[in-house]
Parts: structure tokens; sequence; C-alpha cells
């Protein structure tokens, strides 16, 4: 497999978000697991780590959209699915927090 190919296939990016901390996203368009359930399952594991703590500021969805080079429909999804299982909770006009509740 030549070397673009391979950045193709898999995508890493890193970046800081206003809480200050370190986010990391890997994304891959090879597997069968779609991307929204890919960035999903990855700020669950960050969360439930502790790696965010409750409170903190996600990134907007147009931003890690932007910084993830994918659709914002995407990202809304992945959201969203967070919200519904309780890990993050949204602020109309304020944006995305790590949820306060107990997530274990």
């Amino acid at each position: 497999m030549c070397i673009y190919c391979i950045y193709n296939a898999i995508y890493s990016m890193r970046f800081i978000y206003s809480g200050g901390s370190l986010l990391n996203i890997i994304i891959s368009n090879t597997g069968g697991k779609p991307i929204y359930d890919q960035i999903a399952s990855q700020i669950k594991n960050q969360i439930i780590t502790g790696e965010l703590k409750p409170g903190e500021p996600l990134p907007s969805m147009r931003l890690l959209a932007k910084e993830l080079r994918i659709s914002v429909i995407t990202t809304k999804r992945a959201y969203h699915d967070l919200e519904q299982e309780g890990f993050i909770e949204t602020k109309t006009g304020k944006g995305s927090f790590v949820g306060a509740k107990d997530t274990e």
C-alpha cells in the first residue's frame, strides 16, 4: 500500500480547545465503524478515564468538523449520541460541555 493511500485510510488530529485540555481524535476510513461512532466512543473513553473533567467545554461541532475535515452532520450525530447517553450537555448559545453526572 502506498504512503498516500495509508494517509487517506487513517487520519489523526489533535487540537486544544477552549478548556485547555488536549483532545485526541483518531478516525479511520477503512474500518466498518461509522466516523460519528468513532468520535463518540473516543470522547466517551476520555470522559470515563478522567482525561476530560465534568464541566469542561468541548469544541464546537463546526470546529471539530473543520479540524477533522469531515461533515458537520457527522459531528452533530456524535454529540447527539453522547448527549443521549448523558456524557455531555449542550447549552444553546454556549456550546457542549462534559456532563456533570457520573457516567460509569
